[in-house]
């Protein structure tokens, strides 16, 4: 009978570290282009200033290269077991940035905020599960709608009574155009473009995507963060 076979973790590094931070992949991001993954915040910095693959050097995009970014939850998952303790110390990481980052930003006293999420509790329920990614960090968001007087749609697509929701940081802008398609009570055929400082986002984006990528990191200090919603253009 053959013996077993032992490995380290460093046997595995080439394939669960990133090549950007040299560290192990923290929340993985896979490039759909070449194949590569590094951790999601290095990618995303990386893109910042460059549409270029940092290990390959292929162009990943013309415009927008982080439409290219897919999360590998797979990969995430046998990273956790064959490191011990390190979901735990990222999560507690996780916790600490969001509890301190809403303290900093929040201008709000402490009963304004409180209304506000209680509208938000009574207006942004997902599903009717409340238990739905109740452990996870929340966040506050407004809702607004972005029309003008020549789009098609104006008048099936309004403003929200309620506007203000919380919700999971990891709830993606898929989830939300579900939200406002229940709440518009739009046909299931109806396509609605979700933006934050007026760029469309993907349907795979979190609200923790775009908080670090596109409202915290353009200058935008104001909480809750503002995503905006109007009828789909078709650039054609």
């Amino acid at each position: 009978m053959t013996p077993p076979t032992f490995h380290l973790v460093r046997d595995f590094n080439c394939s669960i570290t990133c090549s950007v931070c040299k560290g192990y992949l923290i929340k993985p991001t896979t490039v759909t282009e070449c194949l590569h993954t590094f951790c999601k915040s290095c990618i995303v910095q990386h893109f910042e200033d460059s549409n270029d693959c940092p290990k390959c050097g292929s162009q990943v995009h013309e415009t927008n290269p982080l439409e290219m970014l897919r999360l590998d939850n797979t990969l995430e998952e046998i990273i956790f077991k064959l490191v011990p303790g390190l979901r735990e110390r990222e999560e507690q990481q996780e916790r600490e940035f969001w509890k301190r980052n809403k303290s900093k930003e929040n201008g709000e006293d402490a009963s304004q905020q409180g209304k506000r999420l209680q509208r938000a509790d009574e207006d942004g329920d997902e599903g009717g599960d409340g238990d739905c990614h109740r452990s996870d960090p929340q966040i506050a968001i407004t809702l607004d709608c972005l029309l003008n007087n020549a789009q098609v749609g104006e008048d099936i697509v309004k403003g929200l009574m309620k506007k203000f929701i919380r919700c999971s940081t990891r709830v993606t802008v898929g989830t939300i155009k579900k939200f406002l398609s229940l709440k518009l009570k739009l046909p299931n055929s109806y396509e609605l473009d979700v933006l934050c400082n007026g760029e469309i986002m993907g349907k795979d984006h979190t609200m923790e995507f775009i908080y670090m990528t596109r409202w915290r990191l353009r200058g935008e200090s104001a909480y809750p963060m503002v995503l905006e919603y109007r009828p789909r253009i078709d650039f054609g």
